[in-house]
């Protein structure tokens, strides 16, 4: 099966609630909002959401979803929810028909409300079911750093379609990974890539624009001769991976210079096109349960463009499981030539070899 249709239809969809995310972004970077608000990552998470829920459910109408939010809360806060809709009911793709393949602008307030509560489905190994996540990284949201919009569709617990949209990302390929591209970022021209891979057909990047699909180009994890000069990234947040973990694995591979630090699956898109090479998320504690919807689209990005993404026990991510990755510990991803050598340092470190 080509997925084509499924592919262009989650291109879509991200791109247009992108345009909701970055209004929301510039509003919050122009200090209209107070720096602890938390409100605008709410605001911007529910409205994405919604208006890929609305794109799956007009396309595939069968299919199952699995989403972060749920609108209860809305229901008892009306302003919010005002607020919410006064944003969404504006926003449209400018290419009128991809715009309507996306099920067009929704009809109220209370439509939103049940698109929003679609994302329930307790996900697993049988049937389709879409990941999303409307705002990865809401820390690097609210620092204006780095976020993605992220959507993946599972087929039978494999996950066979994966888009990310990465508006404060480098459209560049080339352009290097830097440390400053975890915090003070814009959406200036020139930034905003979509991500997207088909199982079996490679993955890809294009401009994340406003309108219609662009063209997109094919990606690749690059070469890696020396692994002492990896460009190695991991999270910002301390509780999302353990940084003294990834330092002595750094130590082992001869690896000297800084992490690149950024949030969401940026990280992902960043090393399947090049622009970086290793992606580590070590555990902090023994009962975490990775969230399926915060690796399912890059975990398909990178290992179509050439990359391996395994658990800290070398064993691919199961996204058969349910809501989470209950059957991984930590995340490791790497070129196909040097994985087994990264898995190496990172099983000693941890002390399961």
């Amino acid at each position: 099966m080509s997925y084509s249709q499924e592919l262009k239809v989650a291109q879509l969809a991200v791109q247009r609630a992108a345009i909701l995310t970055k209004k929301v972004f510039k509003e919050k970077a122009k200090g209209t909002l107070s720096k602890d608000d938390k409100s605008p990552v709410t605001i911007g998470d529910f409205g994405a959401q919604a208006l890929i829920i609305q794109a799956i459910r007009k396309n595939f109408p069968s299919d199952e979803i699995v989403g972060e939010e749920e609108a209860s809360s809305l229901r008892d806060n009306k302003d919010l929810s005002s607020q919410i809709w006064d944003l969404v009911k504006e926003v449209r793709l400018e290419h009128p028909d991809s715009d309507s393949l996306l099920g067009g602008s929704l009809s109220s307030e209370d439509a939103m409300l049940e698109a929003i509560d679609q994302g329930s489905s307790a996900g697993g190994g049988k049937g389709r079911i879409w990941a999303l996540d409307p705002i990865d990284g809401t820390k690097g949201f609210l620092r204006g750093g780095q976020y993605a919009v992220c959507l993946a569709l599972i087929v039978d617990g494999d996950v066979r379609v994966g888009v990310l949209g990465c508006p404060n990302l480098p459209v560049d390929d080339t352009t290097a990974l830097n440390e400053d591209m975890g915090a003070n970022q814009t959406d200036q021209e020139g930034m905003g890539v979509l991500f997207a891979a088909v199982q079996g057909q490679g993955a890809t990047s294009q401009p994340l624009s406003t309108s219609s699909l662009g063209p997109s180009k094919s990606i690749h994890m690059r070469p890696v001769p020396d692994i002492a000069q990896a460009v190695f990234c991991e999270s910002v947040e301390a509780g999302h991976s353990s940084k003294g973990d990834n330092a002595a694995i750094a130590g082992k591979l001869g690896i000297t210079s800084k992490p690149v630090q950024m949030d969401s699956q940026a990280k992902y898109g960043s090393i399947a096109r090049g622009a970086g090479d290793l992606y580590l998320r070590l555990p902090v504690r023994k009962d975490y349960q990775e969230k399926i919807w915060d690796h399912a689209a890059g975990d398909l990005i990178v290992r179509e463009a050439g990359g391996v993404v395994t658990d800290a026990n070398g064993k691919r991510l199961d996204f058969s499981q349910g809501r989470t990755l209950k059957n991984n510990k930590g995340v490791v991803a790497a070129p196909e030539a040097i994985h087994a050598k990264v898995l190496k340092a990172v099983q000693e470190v941890l002390g399961l070899r």
